[in-house]
């Protein structure tokens, strides 16, 4: 079972949304240090979403033993990325999406037994 292309393409995704994460924050903070209020929304859906970039490498992680598994927690991070921080998890979430749907999807390759 060599799911490799799966694993790299999670993999990828969920560093890129580390940064996507980390970039959220940021806004977040300078949005919570210019306001009135001195807090902001941003900053706690860009702490979201470094959650879901966690269980997305996880997922990445999990889909060479456990392809089902973790190929769902790969979809599951492209989708609650985008709802938390909607553009800058973009790119991420079109890569998790990708590497999740090749877990469920591609079919393992039948070793044929010689006599």
């Amino acid at each position: 079972m060599d799911r490799n292309s799966e694993f790299i393409i999670g993999l990828i995704g969920g560093i890129i949304g580390f940064f996507s994460a980390i970039f959220a924050i940021f806004i977040g903070e300078i949005d919570a240090a210019v306001s009135e209020a001195g807090t902001s929304a941003i900053s706690g859906l860009g702490w979201s979403a470094f959650l879901f970039s966690t269980l997305a490498i996880v997922g990445a992680i999990l889909v060479k033993s456990k392809t089902k598994v973790g190929a769902i927690m790969m979809i599951a991070a492209a989708l609650g990325g985008l709802v938390s921080i909607s553009m800058f998890y973009l790119i991420p979430a079109a890569l998790l999406l990708i590497a999740g749907i090749m877990g469920i999807v591609r079919k393992d390759k039948a070793v044929a037994k010689s006599p």
